[in-house]
């Protein structure tokens, strides 16, 4: 083994296959979330609580709750990735005695 191939324990990953781990899950966390959240709360009457005076529909309150959630459940994917990649990337290898 040379001393590139020991410098990395396996090739870095497409950007495309990065960004698909951490953006398809919380797609899926965040659908659920929008579910379950909007089975309870009723977009409109949240609207009166927060900002009566902005025009807001069902749908537009759904999609703003859906982008949020989709938000809080990528930075908790990004995060956990963050935390998952291999130490040998930003490590320099030890010498061999």
């Amino acid at each position: 083994m040379s001393q590139a191939d020991a410098r990395f324990d396996h090739p870095p990953r497409p950007l495309a296959q990065r960004l698909g781990a951490i953006l398809w899950p919380s797609f899926f966390a965040a659908g659920v979330a929008t579910m379950v959240f909007f089975a309870f709360v009723d977009p409109l009457l949240l609207r009166d609580m927060t900002f009566p005076e902005v025009e807001v529909s069902r749908g537009v309150g759904y999609t703003i709750g859906f982008f949020m959630f989709w938000a809080c459940t990528a930075s908790s994917s990004l995060f956990t990735w963050i935390l998952l990649r291999p130490a040998s990337r930003y490590n320099k290898p030890l010498p061999k005695d």
